[in-house]
């Protein structure tokens, strides 16, 4: 009975303890860079043409979204209008 109170205040005592910090590992930071080096040049960048056509889809799907939002709300604040003068 003896023994077991020791290994459980032992336990105890075990997990109360701070974790030790691991040390730091020489050339972390650089073996970091070069993997962030390897992985830039495996980036295919678009020209400038793509990139321009792409921002004009952009522009004109934006336009059109903004006629039919602007479309809907005069529709619909007619409607809301054309029912307040019904009942006035």
């Amino acid at each position: 009975m003896a023994e077991n109170e020791k290994n459980v205040a032992e336990v105890a005592t075990k997990a109360d303890k701070p974790a030790k910090k691991k040390a730091k590992e020489p050339g972390k930071v650089k073996n970091a860079w070069k993997g962030f080096k390897s992985e830039l040049k495996k980036i295919v960048w678009p020209t400038w043409k793509q990139v321009l056509k792409g921002s004009a889809v952009v522009v004109v799907v934006v336009a059109i979204c903004a006629v039919a939002i602007g479309g809907l709300d005069f529709a619909f604040s007619q409607g809301i209008a054309a029912i307040v003068n019904l009942f006035n």
